[in-house]
C-alpha cells in the first residue's frame, strides 16, 4: 500500500528562470524509511514543502493516503508530524513546556512528554529554558515534537544536523522503531553514512529530478568492482610486511593465485571492492554532495 505518490511532479518559485522540480514521480510505501538524498539546491526541500502542504501550485499529481495534501484541510496535520533542518522552539519556554504546548493543539492521543524527553536524553534538561539549548539539543527537541501526537507518517529534514554520534545514534533507533511500528519516514537528508543505515530506499535528486531510485544495497552492487581485496603478510609471518592484491570476483574458488596465497601468507583482510553511496551519487549524477 503506497502511503505517497507522486507523478510528474514540477514546481517554480515566482521570478526564477528555472523550476525549482521538473517532473519526479516516486511511491513511498506503508511503513518504508523513503530516503531523499542530494546537494542543497536539488529540490529536496521545495518537494517536502509541497507534500506537507506548505508550497501549493505544483503541477503533476501529488497525493497522500489518495488526496493532495492542500485537499486534506487541518486534519492533514493531525496524521503527519514535521522535524524542520532549523530547529523553531519558543526559546522562553522550557524543553517540557515546549513539549506541551504543542502537544495541545492535537486532537486526538499524545505521547508522555516526559518519556519523549527521556528518549534523547534530555529528560535533566525538561525545565531549561530551550534559549539555553545547544543546537544539537534543540535539534533533538524539534525531533521529539513532531513524535508528539503519534503520527503516522514522519517527514524529517536533517534530523541529526548538529549531534554528535551518541545523541545521532538515539534519533536513529527512534527512527527504527517508527518503522517497526508500520509507521512511515519521509527522510530528506545529504548525509550518506544515515540514508544508509536507515532507508529501505534512496531516490538520488539532482537538478530538481531524481536520477535514481534503488535500496541502499542495489545501487552499490549495481556499481561495484566484482573484485575481492586481500591484505596479507609478506613474508607469511605476523611481523611481516603488510601487502595487498586484487583477485576477480568470479571464478573465485577455482583460482589458483588466491589459494595459494590464502594457504601460504598470514591474511589480515579481505574485502570484495563495494561501491559505497557517495561513489554511486557521483557516478549518477556527476557530481559529489559538496
Amino acid at each position: 500500500m503506497s502511503v505517497v505518490e507522486v507523478e510528474d511532479l514540477t514546481f517554480s518559485y515566482p521570478k526564477t528562470a528555472e523550476p525549482a522540480v521538473k517532473g519526479m514521480s516516486f511511491t513511498v510505501a506503508q511503513g518504508e524509511v523513503f530516503g531523499f538524498l542530494g546537494p542543497s539546491g536539488a529540490g529536496k526541500s521545495t518537494t517536502q514543502k509541497i507534500l506537507t502542504g506548505l508550497l501549493t501550485g505544483h503541477g503533476g499529481r501529488v497525493g497522500v493516503w489518495g488526496k493532495d495534501p492542500a485537499d486534506w484541510g487541518s486534519a492533514y496535520y493531525q496524521r503527519i508530524g514535521v522535524s524542520f533542518e532549523l530547529p523553531n522552539l519558543y526559546h522562553k519556554l522550557t524543553a517540557l513546556e515546549n513539549l506541551q504546548f504543542f502537544a495541545s493543539l492535537y486532537a486526538g492521543p499524545t505521547e508522555d512528554p516526559m518519556a519523549l524527553l527521556e528518549s534523547v536524553d534530555l529528560a535533566g534538561d525538561a525545565h531549561t529554558r530551550v534559549g539555553r539549548f545547544s543546537k544539537g539539543m534543540q535539534m533533538r527537541l524539534v525531533f521529539i515534537r513532531a513524535l508528539a501526537h503519534r503520527p503516522e507518517l514522519l517527514f524529517l529534514d536533517e534530523p541529526t544536523s548538529g549531534m554528535d554520534p551518541v545523541n545521532a545514534r538515539r534519533v536513529k533507533d527512534l527512527i527504527r522503531q517508527m518503522r517497526e511500528q508500520g509507521r512511515t519516514v519521509f527522510l530528506t537528508t545529504h548525509d550518506m553514512a544515515t540514508a544508509e543505515e536507515l532507508c529501505d530506499r534512496v531516490a538520488f535528486v539532482v537538478d530538481g529530478k531524481i536520477a535514481a531510485l534503488d535500496t541502499p544495497a542495489e545501487h552499490k552492487v549495481r556499481r561495484s568492482r566484482r573484485m575481492v581485496r586481500v591484505t596479507y603478510r609478506a613474508g607469511g609471518d605476523p611481523g611481516a610486511a603488510l601487502e595487498t592484491k586484487d583477485f576477480p570476483l568470479d571464478g573465485l574458488a577455482d583460482d589458483e593465485a588466491f589459494r595459494a596465497l590464502a594457504r601460504e601468507r598470514h591474511v589480515e583482510a579481505m574485502h570484495s571492492q563495494e561501491a559505497s553511496l557517495e561513489d554511486v551519487f557521483i557516478d549518477v549524477t556527476g557530481r559529489s554532495l559538496a
